[in-house]
């Protein structure tokens, strides 16, 4: 059964051209994946994450779970409306999936984590809150929106209420304010500033109907796949998935260690890894001539097989095909990807390939 949003019908009356993703229907585009891409980078562009699953954990033990599941340094978390960035590991140091966590106070915390891995996650934060002073409870009452670009902040606050967009307004990157029923976080996954705006699905047509009102552009999945891809971040499933350690696919920042030998789930396997020397490292790849990237494609150096595109794509910003390989550490960096049986020059860079709409990637030595 496909699962619908509640803003399934205002899709369909913007054109929005609807596919299958993650069990769930959503728009992939509404005309134009260019324009909708580049709306994000100069203005203000929204899009329903109302499939992203929203999870609250809370209870005296709320705060040791997360520590021991998350693979990041939870104890960051100390004041409220505070975000987080981390993985979750399996006991092989494979990623289950990523997640943003945010902490509403000492007890209460609320993560959102993939539509495609939820059942998953669910089952794996709920076995390891076995037996703990501490509730696991999914938010399908929730919807969700997305508001990024340059303009995107000052678009949304005067559409919340007075309370909220005052709080709004003080918000840093990575944080977030909360109320009874709704929350405002300045995240998002496009590589530009703006907010995820959560509240009740009941409200989520008439937030939606105000942005798109206020000059704010509906995008679709296919842009938001290629705005993450310039922005230099992973696509669970594709960069990232059970079998590959966030060291080894450009996530190696986000595992603490410390502080004082923390325990949490995976520590042991990546500790292991890193003893025998991380082999394989994720950097970026731009296509020196026409073509495109696409996951899967073989990489070489120097006429050896070396790797393998995870993510490619066309970047509006660059007017070039970009993508995310891995590929052993200390390989050369002479490559060439094989696209359409034709093995075409690449240069290997250091992501992110765009940064507040301009150029910023830099070539690796």
């Amino acid at each position: 059964m496909t699962c619908k949003t509640p803003l399934y019908a205002l899709h369909l009356e913007l054109g929005g051209r609807m596919v299958e993703f993650a069990g769930w229907s959503l728009p992939v585009h509404y005309g134009s994946q260019v324009e909708e891409h580049l709306a994000v980078r100069r203005a203000a562009g929204m899009f329903d994450v109302s499939h992203m699953m929203i999870t609250d954990v809370e209870g005296p033990d709320a705060a040791a779970l997360l520590s021991w599941l998350l693979a990041n340094d939870t104890g960051r978390l100390r004041t409220p409306g505070q975000g987080l960035y981390s993985c979750l590991l399996n006991e092989r140091g494979g990623v289950v999936d990523d997640t943003v966590v945010y902490a509403r106070d000492a007890q209460r915390f609320r993560m959102v984590s993939n539509a495609s891995t939820r059942d998953r996650v669910l089952s794996w934060v709920e076995g390891h809150a076995a037996g703990r002073a501490v509730g696991v409870a999914e938010r399908r009452d929730l919807a969700m929106i997305a508001v990024q670009g340059p303009a995107a902040r000052e678009r949304c606050y005067p559409l919340l209420p007075t309370a909220l967009a005052e709080a709004a307004r003080g918000l840093k990157p990575y944080t977030a304010c909360f109320t009874a029923d709704r929350c405002v976080a300045r995240t998002g996954y496009t590589g530009e500033d703006g907010f995820e705006i959560m509240v009740p699905a009941g409200d989520a047509a008439g937030l939606w109907a105000g942005l798109y009102e206020s000059g704010v552009s509906p995008v679709g999945l296919g842009a938001r796949d290629s705005l993450r891809l310039e922005a230099g971040m992973n696509l669970y499933g594709a960069d990232m998935d059970e079998d590959i350690s966030p060291l080894e696919c450009g996530l190696a920042g986000t595992v603490a260690m410390g502080p004082d030998g923390r325990r949490f789930v995976g520590r042991a396997a990546l500790e292991e890894r890193i003893r025998a020397g991380v082999r394989v490292a994720r950097i970026g790849l731009v296509l020196a001539e026409g073509g495109v990237l696409r996951a899967h494609q073989p990489v070489e150096a120097d006429g050896a097989a070396t790797g393998r595109v995870t993510s490619g794509g066309y970047s509006p910003v660059l007017r070039k095909s970009i993508g995310l390989a891995r590929i052993p550490v200390g390989a050369a960096r002479t490559l060439r990807v094989e696209v359409r049986g034709k093995w075409l020059p690449a240069q290997a860079v250091r992501p992110p390939f765009v940064r507040h709409g301009q150029p910023c990637y830099a070539a690796l030595g």
